[in-house]
């Protein structure tokens, strides 16, 4: 596999202009002086109008956290989501896209990255650090749950990157949750207060994320936005029982939905009063599907479909309905092809939009590694009807332990109607104390995946296929999720499992400007100079200076550099 990567700069385009100035003999020689003059002002009246150099467009992500796409412009009326709704009339609709984990970390992962977490050891809910829930455990057995950092093979970057490099101001506010540490290259702002108005310069293009919690899981374990929702006219999923616990996190969710609405505005009116807009591309989704038992960590559609919209400047492709498939792997790629700029060869993705995208996907893929102390491997792929999931631990039931899920009171009222035998057929997932090997569903007329259509004689000609194609997928870029993790951290680390530091930087001076590099392979570095906060990234030697510079490199998963500093 070809992990090499392509440095992206921006370049000023160039025009030939040439005049003939060949004049025919019956024209007197002060014509001719007249008419070249002429020409030429003419020239440079038109040249501001005449687009010799465009404008890079402005992008937006905005992000939710934890939601199927339960809108209006979806067709759920539960609760009015008009902002989000007029975001889908002014630009594309996405009906099948989708998270490659039902979890955050991981997708987030794929979506800074380009790749499947499967490639880079990113599979498992969290591998650098551990969730709140699991601070005061001392079971030796959880315990010894490995703590590392996610490390792709060199060259691998934050994608942000290759934006910064073209001359994108880039910000985030505020999440990263990559499963490595936060490089300080990623960035121009990582903060919550990071914004595209602190550009250094009105006509500096930008990339900007703002990411909200309103609606994350947790959101949902108590009272947190104003009340919207009547419990009563919440439609219940056929995988939970009707009770009071379910309808009432169930209306808190959609409470939290409501207050993203109004949050989608709020961005929306600043890049308008701004007048930004007419040049900005705006993508909305979210992280992974509901924040809920049955949904979050699984890889049914409840936990991976997320709603994706894309909103074009003036007008363009307003109210367009797409269902091509798309997955998280190809955000990446395709808001570089937005920018002009190419897809680094190591991306696993495929560009969905864009002057040159590529043809369309046949399926998407979807995992489910250890969620917190739970051990799984699970592995699914979807086309646009059917799903196949492979069960790699069908000794295990679907239900493993997880502390920070268990908060919820519908879970805690799900885990006694478990107790209790309560739990109808339909809820057999919640149940089942082993998993059988293979599932296939239906999701046209069973979109829920409840009915498990695997041994069905008529569908054993789908079934091999999507099962062929899950073996191709493992064939053509492998999977460090079958790998146990005491034996990953090895591989990714070599030999002993010891995270390996980044080399620091050196100073050269060449015709007068600063070169910097750094003797680790696909490291980044970052500079600043004396008197300077911010760090810059480095792609092309600075300009000497008398102040000092200080520079730091970054291998994404292995330890920061130690400073270097430099005097000129």
């Amino acid at each position: 596999m070809d992990f090499g990567y392509v440095r992206v700069g921006s370049g000023n385009q160039k025009m030939n202009f040439q005049m003939n100035t060949s004049l025919r003999s019956d024209i007197l020689p002060k014509l001719s002086f007249s008419i070249q003059w002429l020409s030429i002002l003419i020239f440079l009246i038109l040249l501001p109008i005449s687009g010799v150099s465009q404008n890079q467009p402005n992008i937006v992500w905005i992000t939710v956290e934890d939601m199927s796409p339960h809108l209006g412009c979806y067709g759920d009326q539960t609760v009015p989501t008009p902002n989000i709704d007029q975001l889908a009339k002014e630009g594309i609709r996405y009906t099948n896209a989708y998270a490659t984990y039902g979890v955050c970390a991981p997708s987030r992962h794929t979506l800074i990255s380009g790749m499947y977490p499967t490639s880079t050891g990113a599979m498992a809910m969290r591998t650098w650090k551990r969730t709140s829930s699991l601070d005061k455990i001392t079971d030796p057995e959880l315990l010894s749950i490995p703590v590392y950092e996610a490390t792709p093979p060199e060259g691998v970057r934050c994608f942000s990157e290759y934006l910064r490099e073209a001359g994108y101001y880039c910000t985030n506010n505020s999440k990263t949750d990559y499963q490595f540490k936060d490089p300080i290259t990623a960035w121009d702002e990582s903060s919550q207060d990071a914004h595209w108005r602190n550009r250094p310069s009105k006509k500096t293009p930008f990339f900007a994320v703002f990411n909200n919690v309103i609606t994350h899981e947790s959101k949902t374990f108590k009272d947190y936005s104003p009340k919207v929702t009547d419990p009563n006219s919440i439609p219940i999923p056929p995988y939970y029982q009707d009770t009071e616990a379910v309808r009432t996190d169930l209306a808190r969710h959609y409470d939290n939905i409501h207050a993203i609405n109004q949050w989608v505005g709020k961005l929306m009116e600043e890049l308008k009063k701004a007048k930004v807009l007419d040049n900005t591309i705006v993508l909305f989704f979210s992280d992974h599907g509901d924040g809920l038992p049955r949904a979050k960590r699984w890889v049914y559609d409840s936990g991976i479909k997320v709603p994706l919209i894309v909103r074009w400047p003036n007008g363009e492709k307003a109210g367009t309905v797409n269902d091509e498939l798309v997955s998280f792997v190809d955000f990446a790629p395709t808001t570089l092809a937005l920018a002009g700029l190419k897809k680094p060869s190591y991306m696993e993705g495929i560009k969905f939009l864009g002057d040159d995208r590529e043809e369309p996907r046949e399926y998407i893929y979807a995992f489910r590694d250890r969620m917190d102390p739970a051990p799984e491997t699970i592995r699914a792929v979807r086309d646009k009807r059917y799903k196949y999931v492979r069960n790699y631990r069908p000794d295990l039931p679907y239900l493993g332990y997880i502390p920070y899920r268990d908060q919820a009171a519908m879970m805690q009222e799900i885990l006694h109607l478990k107790k209790e035998n309560k739990l109808s057929a339909k809820q057999w997932q919640f149940w089942a104390q082993k998993k059988p090997l293979e599932e296939l569903y239906d999701t046209q007329s069973d979109p829920h995946e409840i009915n498990n259509l695997a041994s069905r004689p008529e569908l054993f000609e789908k079934l091999d296929e999507l099962r062929t194609a899950h073996h191709e997928f493992v064939a053509t870029y492998g999977d460090l999720g079958m790998i146990p993790e005491s034996e990953l951290i090895r591989k990714l680390w070599p030999p002993n499992g010891v995270q390996p530091q980044t080399k620091t930087p050196e100073f050269s001076v060449e015709n007068g400007s600063i070169a910097i590099s750094c003797d680790s392979p696909g490291a980044s570095i970052a500079y600043k100079k004396e008197g300077e906060s911010q760090w810059h990234l480095y792609s092309k030697p600075i300009k000497n200076t008398k102040k000092t510079v200080q520079a730091v490199a970054i291998r994404l998963g292995w330890k920061e550099s130690k400073v270097a500093n430099g005097n000129f």
